[in-house]
């Protein structure tokens, strides 16, 4: 049954390409045949395409490429357009880092993590929310 269809969508091309060469004036209908069997033809080679990338990604695990051991980044802060500091784990040492147009440059090497001081930031209240709570408060 999928060979007998697979044949009729690749023969609609050719015989609507027959039609117009036998002289016959224009035909709508060999016309819709043909944009659906060139469009069932891309589709179907999308869907071979997907099935087989499929087999063959799956033996790679996601992004395995991407994960290192020994390093990684804990955190980045944007200071303004193309500079930024740089939290990076390298084999248990910390170091801090500043990214910027010019490159890369170590600011400190932090031994512990202890050293650093964490500065927990309150997001419980938006900047609207303070600004309609003094606006209640005031009348």
């Amino acid at each position: 049954m999928k060979g007998a269809a697979t044949a009729l969508l690749l023969l609609l091309p050719v015989t609507a390409s027959a039609a117009e060469s036998s002289g016959q004036q224009f035909s709508f209908l060999a016309s819709l045949l043909q944009m659906i069997a060139a469009l069932a033809l891309v589709i179907g080679l999308i869907l071979i395409i997907w099935h087989f990338s499929g087999k063959l990604l799956r033996g790679i695990p996601a992004g395995q490429h991407l994960l290192s051991k020994h390093i990684r980044l804990v955190e980045t802060r944007y200071l303004g357009p193309k500079k930024s500091l740089l939290l990076v784990e390298i084999g248990g040492e910390y170091l801090l880092l500043s990214s910027s147009e010019a490159g890369l440059t170590l600011i400190k090497q932090i031994d512990m993590l202890e050293e650093i001081e964490v500065i927990e930031e309150k997001t419980d209240q938006s900047h609207f929310d303070k600004l309609m709570t003094r606006l209640r408060q005031t009348s």
